[in-house]
């Protein structure tokens, strides 16, 4: 740049125009000069690689106003399409699938659900792994859909809430624990075995127990003793023919004495009682017993 001078006179003076020494050059010449242009073409280089790159991210990410990529934001919340692998944990109040597809979560080594309350605690936890499914909390529960609980767990009882328990396996249900249940049956033209191999089975019912058999017989067999007891009540053997082929028969001895033998009586109404055997039979028709 040239800068010029100049000066005022009044009139009457002369002055004499300075000379070419008194006028200079005021800018950026030479190699600052060319170190500026390379300066400001760099940094619009940078300003066009930066600007494709953002351009090249935003087109492989997928971004739009609505989301990014899979991920979308609606107004119930985000909505994520395809698979997708979450690195770290994932804080959700709910999640749920879309109606025409299943919810699937997959992992390499286990899959963890926890709940926690307002304090941060774990209250619940559902643990499933590549060879068992834990959970741990106060109570575990399965409902149908209509809402009707159908399995039921806590620390003290196991409710199941089905019309009907099946039990499918070819060795059947072992329990090591008392068993409270109105009906146990088994399938069609299936036999139905309840059986105690090294100790004893015991059926107790406040109103009466009923074993029925509609096409079959009925097998009692034990290693002692089978007691038939009722506190309150009658033994009732409602049957066509009541035999007791193996019941032995008594002789009397050459003392007279009926060495502690029993006869068994039937009164004409159909109850038992017994008498003390003799020579001869020693049932009456009329006897006391039968009153």
């Amino acid at each position: 740049m040239v800068r010029e001078q100049y000066t005022t006179t009044t009139p009457g003076t002369s002055l004499e125009r300075p000379k070419n020494e008194y006028i200079y050059k005021i800018g950026i010449y030479g190699w600052r000069k060319r170190c500026l242009y390379l300066f400001v073409l760099l940094l619009l280089i940078i300003l066009v690689v930066n600007f494709s790159l953002t351009i090249w991210i935003l087109k492989v990410m997928w971004f739009s106003p609505t989301g990014m990529g899979h991920l979308r934001v609606t107004k119930e919340g985000l909505r994520l399409e395809g698979e997708s692998e979450f690195l770290f944990p994932l804080y959700a109040k709910e999640i749920h699938s879309r109606v025409d597809s299943s919810l699937l979560l997959q992992s390499t080594h286990n899959v963890t659900v926890n709940a926690r309350n307002s304090n941060g605690e774990v209250t619940g936890r559902l643990n499933v792994g590549p060879k068992m499914v834990e959970f741990h909390g106060q109570q575990f529960q399965i409902n149908s859909k209509d809402g009707k609980p159908l399995f039921t767990v806590d620390e003290n009882e196991v409710v199941i809430g089905t019309d009907k328990l099946r039990v499918t396996g070819p060795e059947g249900a072992l329990f090591e624990h008392s068993v409270e249940t109105p009906l146990v049956k088994a399938e069609a033209f299936k036999q139905l075995r309840l059986e105690s191999p090294t100790r004893s089975l015991s059926m107790d019912a406040p109103r009466g127990i009923n074993i029925k058999a509609q096409a079959g017989n009925i097998e009692a067999l034990s290693q002692m003793d089978i007691k038939l007891h009722s506190s309150d009540g009658v033994l009732l053997l409602d049957a066509e023919t009541v035999r007791l082929p193996k019941l032995p028969e008594g002789t009397r001895g050459g003392s007279g004495i009926s060495q502690g033998l029993y006869e068994i009586c039937v009164c004409p109404d159909g109850k038992l009682y017994m008498s003390v055997a003799g020579v001869g039979s020693t049932c009456q028709e009329y006897s006391r017993v039968c009153q």
